[in-house]
């Protein structure tokens, strides 16, 4: 499986969830990026170890992953620069929202639902929007590079 995403939520531990998937052998791409994506941020701060800036790219690194056995591959790209939110406001409006979830005594499944609500509140609306324009630019991305690897397939190069 091919996963095509914005990074992870800003509240989760990023140098953790990096070490895992390297751990379980799926590799993260970093589309357009050299930095790994925040969801809401363009950057999380940390590296990806593999750059590509095009669906064919993707397609060669993904085909090639299969081929040797391998399964899940992480494609992240980073939201565009017009949707992403503030780094500044966003750490403060996670903190607040992390707080208020705290106080709540709200764990496990309880826990994201409750921030994401949160932080598109106390954003007043940025992180639902941004939310909304990364969703489109993943499916466009997904779209492009499913039409690669079916074209790849009907010619017979994999």
């Amino acid at each position: 499986v091919a996963v095509v995403c914005a990074g992870a939520k800003c509240f989760l531990d990023i140098p953790r969830t990096l070490e895992i998937l390297e751990s379980n052998g799926v590799p993260v791409l970093g589309y357009g990026a050299d930095d790994f994506p925040g969801f809401y941020l363009r950057s999380s701060g940390e590296r990806v170890p593999t750059r590509v800036d095009t669906p064919h790219q993707v397609a060669e690194l993904v085909n090639a992953h299969w081929a040797l056995g391998g399964a899940g591959v992480v494609i992240a790209q980073p939201v565009a620069a017009s949707a992403a939110v503030d780094p500044e406001e966003l750490e403060q409006a996670t903190a607040q929202a992390e707080k208020e979830a705290a106080a709540r005594a709200l764990r496990g499944h309880a826990v994201t639902p409750f921030v994401l609500g949160r932080l598109a509140d106390l954003t007043n609306g940025k992180t639902l929007r941004s939310n909304q324009a990364l969703v489109i630019a993943n499916a466009q991305l997904a779209a492009r590079l499913a039409r690669v690897l079916a074209e790849q397939r009907r010619l017979g190069v994999v």
